[in-house]
């Protein structure tokens, strides 16, 4: 089976696999609230970290979607065309000379500087910008990857069968940690993930934080009064 995502939103193995998961996740959800699991589970941990049952925490990871974001990623390079373009209107030659030239030239280089200088320009933010779009991208396509491989691995697996059979078993523990073990499953694969989520803002955070604008030290002319030439 192929789990790779389809960056066109066309539908994936998540999507396929995600009404049979659901209604298998809801059945796990209503033993947890009724049976519990076992003192020493693993679940336990899961569940104070996700702060979610298992049902709603493949809801979560089912609702994201990586198209939208290479499509934002995307529009955001497109847009330093436009930065670029006007670095290039702000670079032409003066046709005055002056100290209101001179002062006007500091504010002039500042402000292509911050347009497009380096990593702290803002085409330097924009390409940062559109960076982390495409890693939240491929973030959210891995994501919904090792979901659909958790789910397809629970919905073959005994412990499925336990569960949906839950009515006619005679071993009330049995069901419990069937029903334990599947939502360990699941939600481990949600923590992981919300694990990645979290070190990959961490890694942009200093990147995409808002850049300010400082203009040139001393740009004011020393004379008012001074000749400007401007040429013909």
């Amino acid at each position: 089976m192929d789990l790779g995502p389809n960056a066109t939103g066309a539908k994936d193995p998540l999507d396929h696999l995600a009404g049979p998961g659901t209604d298998l996740l809801r059945r796990v959800d209503d033993l947890l609230a009724v049976a519990g699991a076992p003192d020493d589970h693993r679940i336990w941990p899961l569940l104070r970290a996700l702060g979610a049952l298992p049902a709603d925490a493949l809801g979560t990871i089912v609702a994201l979607r990586p198209a939208p974001l290479a499509a934002a990623g995307h529009a955001v390079r497109t847009l330093s065309e436009e930065y670029d373009h006007a670095r290039a209107n702000l670079t032409t030659g003066d046709p005055w000379q002056g100290a209101g030239a001179q002062a006007y030239a500091a504010h002039r280089d500042a402000l292509a500087a911050y347009l497009d200088g380096d990593p702290e320009s803002l085409t330097g933010r924009l390409a940062a910008t559109a960076a982390y779009a495409e890693a939240v991208d491929d973030w959210v396509a891995r994501s919904r990857q090792a979901l659909a491989r958790t789910l397809a691995d629970v919905l073959g697996s005994a412990e499925a069968v336990t569960v949906v059979t839950a009515g006619t078993t005679g071993d009330p523990g049995a069901v419990a940690l069937a029903a334990a073990e599947i939502g360990a499953r699941v939600l481990a694969t949600v923590a992981e993930a919300e694990t990645r989520g979290r070190d990959l803002l961490h890694r942009w955070a200093q990147e995409l934080t808002e850049l300010p604008y400082r203009g040139p030290r001393d740009a004011a002319p020393s004379r008012l009064d001074g000749t400007t030439w401007i040429s013909g």
